[in-house]
């Protein structure tokens, strides 16, 4: 074969910051960008009602900026980190908000928000430190989130003026309820899976050692 043969060609790994500037990365700084915007409608104008219709925007466009990078074929390593990142940000942020603001029971935030970060600093250590490959998440994850995106923004809603706020806190409650039960247990629920990601990364970076290590 010659050099210039396909069948010889190797594609570059693409590194962490490579492809950086595409479309559904964008989009994901846009909407991390609309944080400040939330914390100054909350505690600046004191507009609840303001401050959760955009809470309950951003997180109904959650799915947005992963449909574009497969529309537009701009999935990239930076948007796989960056995108679950943001979301958690968001998140965490929004919730600690609420709390401060009393708009939400504060036993109701403290368990979400330990949970939260349990798993995120679990994810970051098994990533970081042995390598393991992305974990997706399971559909009952989804269905979770889901409810809680709904279910926060709500109890905000809740404790606002508007008309129908109680209407409002009775379906953050409806909503809220089973979405922490189940974000809890999917959040034991990567406990196994991690373990195991964990014993196959040390599998294979032991396999790799043995194959470098042996005489040719």
């Amino acid at each position: 074969m010659t050099a210039e043969d396909p069948a010889t060609t190797v594609d570059p790994v693409e590194g962490l910051f490579d492809n950086v500037w595409t479309v559904p990365n964008a989009f994901t700084l846009v909407r991390l960008l609309c944080l400040p915007l939330f914390l100054y409608l909350l505690f600046g104008l004191e507009e609840r009602a303001a401050a959760a219709w955009l809470l309950g925007g951003l997180g109904a466009t959650d799915w947005v900026d992963g449909y574009l990078a497969r529309r537009l074929g701009q999935v990239s390593e930076f948007g796989k980190v960056f995108d679950p990142t943001v979301d958690r940000v968001l998140f965490i942020v929004a919730l600690t908000a609420i709390m401060v603001d009393g708009s939400m029971p504060l036993w109701f935030g403290i368990v979400l928000l330990l949970r939260e970060v349990c798993v995120g600093a679990m994810m970051a250590i098994a990533t970081l430190v042995y390598g393991i490959e992305r974990i997706d998440v399971t559909w009952w994850g989804k269905v979770a989130t889901f409810l809680l995106m709904f279910a926060v923004p709500g109890f905000l809603m809740g404790s606002s003026d508007i008309t129908g706020a109680a209407w409002f806190e009775a379906a953050a409650w409806a909503l809220g309820v089973p979405g922490l039960a189940l974000s809890l247990w999917t959040g034991f629920a990567y406990i196994p899976k991690v373990r195991a990601a964990i014993d196959r990364s040390r599998a294979q970076r032991g396999s790799t050692s043995t194959a470098t290590s042996s005489p040719t």
